[in-house]
């Protein structure tokens, strides 16, 4: 059954659009093209879907690929339910994020056993194999080169390890034709993430995909697999192509008791082949499915007749195994002879040199970002420059924009060590032990460290080296058995030596981008180190510095050129320099596709170990599409290609080696396309003001996000623009432990299951996570969680069965582009009849009372759009003994003021105004990156 089309025929969309979005109840496939508007679609469709007679947010699912998409599909749902439906109570039970996003969220919804669970990157899980080499099983796993075992090897085969890991437990794999030691190393690795309280990304789709096969009857599975059957009715997936085995196993648990299926993606942009992912399961999904609709969506709006053109003419080189489809320029871009560029160069310098003058003199030129809008000047983010792999080929081009002073930013970590500040961050740990950890080590003196923070120019002077310093010293010569842990953490010290030489925004010489470009790295490095440190904490000091810089020398520029991860918010008016993969979803009106060189795009089969050395490939279905086919790198370069809007060159210059001195055949195809010039033609002489695109991604911010934004603007920046984070404390986690358990009481009880003072100290086992405590202080938190529960038990007990929900996600949508999400611990019915929300706190989480009353009046405003009415009081119930607690009634005053004071803050991340406080004052005492804003010196400053 398909809506009415008269709801949507108003609407401006195309006829493939609204079938697509008027098709409801059958399962769906739709084909869409790049640039074809699908979110807008999918916004669309979902909102069909809620005007369903009996349909509710909470049954509705969608899985984007990203949390980037996430965020902007879930700003268009919101923004088309509010205009065409009104309010709509609950729309915080629809679920829209990524799988993994997903699956942690509802088994920390309804598993209490994974409460606790906390979730390793690929980086912190290479450090977590590396750190338990033969508990993981590394060591103990054999390659198979030419008939011979050899054993892996820690650091070394780490990644390898964890790639075999992952495809035992994604993939299809016959059991039966595996080693058995491999299977025993399997086991192992799951048993010491789970004896860790770790999950890593496969594990939280495995762990939820095995419950779900389960009977709604377990005794462990059974809430999980009753709330699927009883609430997910509708399922979108969005990327299908990129869907692995084990991704296409939740999708069938999800759908197992009939939920309608919609998926959504084009076979063109298949491009994580090595994550598992086949073409075949696009093309083959109407007959895996009975009474699939299929709808392609065709029509690009993003780029001119020339890009649309040079993208199709890619895809058809795949004819015979793609969808038949023809994709058309369909938007307001304007070719004009010129914008589409094939040029050679006689080496990769003067490639990178055009490169810069190319986007120098293109800074300026007019460019309309919409028919409806007046046109602006080209800015330096408008340009991205997309290589097959950063880490190879980027090197002469980032050396041309430092010369010539080009903002630029890498996507992700990539040749993040390369950058000034951050070799001058590594060379703070080298003074800590005395010399470089390079194979030859040399010593690294006081003056060293002072070389390389003065040539950083970052604007410091030596009297502030001389502060730096001190800290330094202080870190490698005191007698550390005297002192907390905490004083000598890693992160610590780099935060109290940019607290002492005075590292500031408005100190970095050149214009306000270079300031931001600066703390942008520095962040990062920030990022870098909890990643560390939270793996290696409890290494003794001196292990723990060596280990950190030969994981600085010898690993960190590997394993962050490997990871696609991104810090932050921040956007800073820079050049894009990019992976392929990394910018897929994203679009620029100007796009260099530079090194198009034989043997790495399309890239040539890697040598060397690889998974199949370790699993037998006839074990695994269809291993060959792990290594990749020229196919697939032609998907990837017709993704490359469709990133424009209007401006492409696509470039050429040899390269050092003999095998990639000649140019690519995808180079050479490019200059046939009668859109192509191969000669560079004269740019619009006319020029306006380069003001960068103004738009803020979609953010979604949590509650102790958005507190930072309340309290003080530049602290938010700090963290979460940058990615500064705070240093380790011991007790971290306590909190959140006494959080999980009441919510394991909480939810019992609505299911009518009580507990008592007997299953305390299960409880608190069960939930009590303080990875960074020594033994003695684990056994005082565990004391005090007991003592906690057990009071709350004795003075709430007798009120549990009045509980309403527990862990209720909540979000409130006030300003377009601002959300904030987050989870009301509980909701309860008082003996009065009235409706109370209550917030737990304990000393270890505790906040101003400020803060307190903003956090319980999001969750007031939350409440009301989740239920359609207002709750009757908010509290902070504080779990320590003697502590106050508050309490407060709801009225309509109270929520206007909280949705106007988000609303502001909104505006204010919008527009870039995140100043400091104007002097010091009780929050500048609590922050832990204040010395990177003030001194402590009570002076009035400018924001």
């Amino acid at each position: 059954m398909s809506a009415p089309l008269a709801i949507i025929v108003g609407m401006d969309y195309t006829d493939a659009q609204r079938s697509a979005i008027a098709t409801v109840d059958d399962p769906l496939l739709i084909v869409a093209c790049a640039g074809s508007g699908k979110t807008q679609v999918i916004s669309q469709r979902i909102t069909e879907i809620l005007r369903k007679p009996g349909v509710h947010p909470r049954n509705i699912v969608a899985f984007t690929f990203t949390n980037k998409a996430a965020a902007e599909l879930q700003e268009r749902a919101n923004t088309l339910v509010a205009k065409e439906i009104g309010e709509l109570p609950g729309l915080a039970e629809m679920f829209i994020g990524t799988m993994h996003g997903y699956a942690l969220d509802t088994l920390q919804q309804h598993v209490p056993e994974t409460f606790k669970f906390s979730v390793l990157d690929e980086v912190q899980t290479r450090l977590f194999i590396d750190r338990n080499s033969s508990k993981s099983g590394l060591t103990r796993t054999y390659a198979r080169v030419q008939g011979s075992p050899k054993a892996l090897q820690r650091y070394k085969d780490s990644r390898l390890y964890m790639q075999v890991m992952n495809i035992l437990r994604e993939d299809d794999v016959d059991k039966d034709l595996l080693p058995e030691d491999l299977i025993e190393n399997l086991a192992d690795y799951r048993r010491l993430l789970f004896g860790h309280n770790y999950f890593d990304f496969t594990d939280q789709l495995k762990t939820i995909v095995d419950l779900l096969d389960e009977d709604p009857a377990d005794p462990i599975a059974g809430k999980l697999v009753r709330h699927v059957r009883d609430n997910i009715r509708y399922l979108v997936v969005d990327e299908y192509q990129d869907i692995n085995p084990i991704q296409e196993k939740l999708i069938r648990g999800l759908t197992r008791w009939g939920a309608n299926l919609c998926v959504v993606g084009d076979d063109d942009q298949t491009i994580y082949q090595w994550r598992g992912s086949a073409v075949s399961g696009i093309l083959g999904f109407a007959d895996r499915y009975n009474g699939v609709q299929t709808v392609t969506l065709d029509e690009n709006f993003r780029s001119s007749v020339g890009v649309v053109s040079l993208g199709q003419s890619i895809a058809e080189l795949n004819a015979g195994q793609r969808l038949p489809k023809k994709m058309v320029a369909a938007g307001h871009q304007k070719y004009d002879r010129g914008d589409l560029l094939a040029l050679s160069f006689e080496d990769a310098a003067a490639e990178a040199r055009w490169i810069c003058d190319r986007i120098t003199h293109m800074r300026g030129v007019p460019f309309h970002d919409a028919p409806d809008r007046d046109p602006r000047g080209l800015s330096w983010s408008d340009f991205a420059v997309l290589f097959r792999s950063v880490s190879n080929d980027a090197g002469p081009l980032v050396e041309e924009f430092k010369r010539r002073d080009v903002p630029y930013v890498i996507k992700g970590l990539t040749r993040l060590f390369e950058a000034p500040e951050v070799q001058a961050c590594v060379k703070l740990y080298e003074y800590l032990i005395g010399q470089s950890a390079e194979r030859n080590p040399q010593p690294v003196t006081a003056q060293d460290v002072r070389d390389a923070w003065l040539s950083a120019g970052l604007g410091l002077t030596d009297a502030d080296l001389d502060a730096g310093m001190k800290v330094l010293d202080r870190a490698r010569t005191l007698d550390r058995r005297r002192y907390r842990r905490i004083t000598f953490t890693l992160q610590q010290i780099y935060v109290d030596f940019l607290t002492e030489v005075r590292v500031r925004e408005e100190r970095v010489p050149g214009d306000r981008t270079r300031g931001e470009l600066a703390f942008y790295n520095l962040g990062k490095f920030s990022k870098v180190i909890t990643a560390f440190e939270q793996i290696n904490y409890k290494s003794n000091f001196r292990d723990l510095y060596e280990r950190f810089l030969k994981f600085l020398t010898y690993q960190a520029p590997d394993y962050y050129a490997e990871s696609d991860a991104d810090v932050g918010y921040a956007t800073p008016d820079a050049v894009i320099i990019s992976t392929v993969h990394q910018a897929k979803g994203m679009q620029w009106p100007a796009v260099f596709v530079p090194a198009m060189r034989r043997n790495r795009f399309p890239a040539s089969r890697q040598g060397g170990l690889n998974a199949f050395h370790v699993i037998p490939e006839e074990a695994v279905s269809d291993s060959d599409r792990y290594r990749g086919t020229e196919a697939d790198e032609r998907r990837l370069f017709y993704v490359a290609v469709t990133r424009a809007q209007k401006y492409l060159a696509v470039t050429f210059s040899p390269g050092e080696k003999a095998r990639s001195r000649r140019s690519s055949d995808f180079f050479s195809f490019v200059t046939r396309n009668p859109y192509v010039l191969t000669a560079e033609a004269s740019l619009p002489e006319e020029r306006l003001e380069p003001r960068a695109r103004h738009e803020i991604p979609e953010v979604t911010m949590s509650f102790s996000e958005l507190k930072y934004l309340f309290e003080c603007p530049y602290q938010f920046k700090l963290r979460f623009l940058y990615g500064f984070d705070h240093p380790i404390h011991e007790e971290l986690g306590y909190g959140k432990s006494l959080h999980d358990a009441l919510a394991e009481i909480h939810k019992r009880a609505i299911d009518r299951d009580l507990v008592d003072l007997s299953d305390v100290d299960e409880l608190v086992d069960r939930h009590l996570n303080v990875p960074f405590a020594g033994d003695e202080l684990t056994r005082q938190l565990r004391n005090s969680a007991r003592a906690a529960i057990h009071r709350y038990l004795r003075e709430n007990g007798a009120g549990l069965l009045n509980t309403l929900h527990s862990e209720q996600p909540i979000r409130v949508h006030v300003a377009a582009g601002v959300t904030v999400d987050g989870r009301i611990d509980l909701i309860k019915r008082l003996d009065t009849n009235e409706t109370s929300i209550v917030d737990f706190k304990s000393t270890q989480r505790a906040q101003t009372e400020d803060i307190n009353r903003d956090q319980l009046h999001v969750y007031a405003a939350g409440y009301r759009e989740l239920t359609g009415s207002n709750a009757d009081l908010v509290e902070v119930l504080n779990l320590d003994d003697s502590a106050a607690s508050q309490r407060e009634v709801v009225n309509e005053e109270l929520l206007l003021g909280i949705r106007g004071k988000i609303q502001n803050a909104g505006d204010a991340l919008r527009e870039n105004r995140l100043p400091r406080k104007s002097s010091w004052c009780d929050t500048c005492e609590r922050c832990d990156l204040v010395g990177l804003c003030r001194d402590n010196s009570g002076a009035t400053v400018t924001p």
